[in-house]
């Protein structure tokens, strides 16, 4: 693939570990997706199928150790993150909520039974997982949560709703966050469970090749083992949550990126006034800013994301490059379907598609609005929330 944005020699900073991980994911998101991502967005169609090849690339849960997980690095996660976004939005996604969310969340603050009852076979792919802590009245405010959980001697009680969680119809096993009297906790949830109903949201118009439910509780009857025994309040989720984050700020700048070819492609074969596209000045003006804000924008996931390996990641900093990323990325695609005219409303080219996608990745893990106040309290010390 051409690296024509590649400004500043970007691929001089990753090793060569690095550099052998980024072609072979790029290879496959080549061969496999994005010959196929017209037809599945159009459709609405999530590839079930992909599934396994994206386990024998380690790709799920790669930035966990042991249990069959790859323990690749952060930068390796947000590398594979970049490429897959290239690709689509939603298979991202997929080894987001997978990893970063599901199996993260059995990870950190599960028991060893869970971990060794549920992680291998999510690594291998035989186990999708969901990750249910939104609900319909509780997005950017999870403290308001209304689904909740009640002794039954032993055993738990779960009744109420979740709503945009990530591949819950089509999950094996769902970690679900609920008030208790005791603060809010986490368990793990089978979905053959009774009581436990998830229906996909239709139509969409953004990560159309993705799956995102609605999640029904009622009366679903677990076992005392089925809560999470290290998580205790909204720090749990949260904790994943930000991983989930961290994986946003790599993936928006390969949707970005690709929009961005897409367009660069376009601009030299399509002739206006006998000569192409991409050799008038508003064009390369175009071309010339999206490309720095790219250049930037990778800069800052691999700065951040050497922060995470050498564990000295805050909080704050993730929240700089989700606001950022997403924020550039979105313009980026748009400004890229401006330059293919009309037609650029086909799914022939993938910027408007990316677009759309991206309308999704800047609202989830946190909306521009929250990152804005995190960053804000950080700057002031003053928590603007309320």
């Amino acid at each position: 693939m051409s690296q024509d944005h590649d400004l500043i020699a970007l691929d001089s900073l990753l090793s060569e570990e690095e550099r052998l991980l980024q072609k072979n994911v790029r290879s496959f998101v080549d061969s496999a997706i994005k010959p196929n991502i017209a037809g599945w967005y159009e459709k609405a169609v999530f590839p079930l199928e992909i599934v396994p090849e994206m386990a024998k690339l380690g790709l799920l849960g790669m930035h966990l150790e042991g249990y069959g997980c790859a323990g690749r690095s952060a930068v390796e996660y947000g590398i594979a993150g970049a490429e897959l976004e290239a690709g689509d939005s939603g298979l991202r996604t997929f080894v987001s909520v997978q990893g970063s969310l599901a199996m993260s969340a059995i990870y950190k603050h599960g028991s060893e039974t869970q971990k060794q009852e549920w992680l291998p076979q999510m690594a291998a792919g035989e186990a999708i997982g969901c990750f249910g802590l939104t609900e319909p009245t509780a997005g950017s405010d999870p403290s308001s949560m209304k689904t909740f959980a009640r002794r039954d001697g032993e055993d738990w009680i779960l009744n109420g709703s979740k709503r945009w969680i990530g591949l819950a119809s089509v999950a094996k096993v769902a970690i679900i966050w609920a008030q208790t009297d005791d603060g809010v906790r986490g368990f793990v949830v089978p979905t053959e469970t009774a009581g436990f109903k998830a229906t996909p949201i239709e139509p969409k118009l953004s990560m159309r090749a993705s799956i995102q439910c609605d999640i029904e509780l009622t009366d679903v009857r677990l076992p005392a083992d089925a809560v999470l025994p290290n998580a205790k309040g909204l720090r749990g989720p949260f904790e994943c949550l930000n991983e989930a984050r961290y994986g946003i700020i790599w993936g928006a700048m390969g949707a970005a990126r690709d929009a961005w070819q897409a367009a660069v492609d376009y601009s030299k074969e399509r002739l206006q006034f006998d000569k192409p596209l991409a050799g008038y000045q508003l064009t390369q003006e175009k071309l010339v800013n999206m490309a720095l804000e790219i250049n930037k924008g990778f800069l800052l996931a691999l700065h951040l994301g050497r922060l995470k390996d050498a564990g000295q990641l805050q909080p704050h900093q993730i929240s700089v490059g989700k606001l950022n990323n997403c924020r550039e990325a979105i313009e980026i695609a748009r400004e890229c379907r401006s330059i293919l005219g009309g037609n650029g409303i086909t799914l022939d080219y993938s910027p408007l598609r990316h677009a759309n996608n991206l309308e999704s990745v800047r609202t989830y893990e946190g909306t521009d609005e929250v990152h804005t106040l995190i960053l804000g309290q950080k700057i002031t010390g003053l928590p603007a929330f309320r």
